[in-house]
């Protein structure tokens, strides 16, 4: 798929150093690109600092940008390996639930909210949220990146397939095993 007309002037100037033309680029993907990312991370300044990468990487390596595709792919591409890599790397921290947090004051116990005045449909509806985002979760990467690029994101098979490197077919078929494999984890906790 050919880069958008509009696209390619403004690339040409940022290989030419213009600054105007990086700014540019910048303030034309960085809204689509913050969405796309904060629902791989779901952190707000996560989020920010991996758009920064992205984008610090992208103009890095301008000079290899193939004109044939869309620079949007190009740049969601590495900003999604860059943020898969970032996940990798980051290490789970975890606190106990019932030992109290040591501080300058003191012991602190942690104190939690009474849920019980949410009505049951919403913690019902909260309950299958986390139980999907759970299972997403738990597939093998080349599962949950299609399956996020495709109902998170809403981007057709051949987007997923220029952005992935990976055949329409192989696409498909990935989606297809991704659901399937959904379906038997959310079987019997979920009423489909």
């Amino acid at each position: 798929m050919p880069a958008k007309r509009s696209e390619t002037p403004v690339i040409d100037r940022a290989l030419q150093g213009d600054q105007k033309a990086f700014a540019e680029l910048m303030q034309r993907y960085h809204g689509p690109l913050f969405n796309l990312l904060y629902k791989m991370v779901r952190n707000k300044e996560e989020t920010e600092d991996l758009v920064q990468e992205a984008f610090m990487k992208a103009f890095a390596s301008l000079a290899s940008f193939n004109e044939e595709f869309a620079f949007s792919t190009w740049l969601y591409k590495i900003a999604i390996n860059n943020t898969i890599d970032h996940l990798r790397k980051k290490k789970l921290r975890t606190y106990s639930l019932d030992k109290p947090i040591q501080s300058k004051e003191g012991e602190l116990k942690r104190e939690f909210p009474d849920l019980q005045s949410s009505s049951d449909h919403d913690l019902l509806s909260t309950e299958k949220t986390g139980l999907i985002t759970k299972a997403i979760a738990d597939l093998p990467e080349k599962y949950r990146k299609v399956i996020l690029l495709r109902h998170s994101d809403e981007l057709s098979y051949e987007e997923i397939s220029e952005i992935t490197k990976v055949p329409l077919g192989t696409v498909k078929a990935r989606i297809f095993r991704a659901r399937e494999m959904l379906k038997r984890k959310l079987k019997d906790k979920l009423l489909f």
